[in-house]
């Protein structure tokens, strides 16, 4: 089997670049988008969604209704 697996590599070289070439490509192209999407998440959602949480913190608070006591 893996004779016959060897001499067909050797006989059709673009198929053998086809089997063994695309997998790697396109595990090359899913780690770059992977990577890109974790930049885009650290570098750009974070610090946005911190900066409108800190201002929901800083100016919401004072606005808020003072809480009733508690009947314990």
């Amino acid at each position: 089997m893996l004779g016959a697996l060897l001499r067909l590599f050797a006989i059709r070289p673009l198929l053998s670049l086809a089997i063994l070439g695309i997998p790697v490509i396109l595990l090359i192209a899913v780690g770059l988008i992977t990577i890109l999407a974790l930049k885009f998440l650290v570098f750009v959602v974070l610090p946005i969604a911190l900066v409108i949480w800190v201002v929901r913190k800083i100016f919401w608070t004072r606005d808020l209704p003072p809480t009733p006591p508690s009947t314990m």
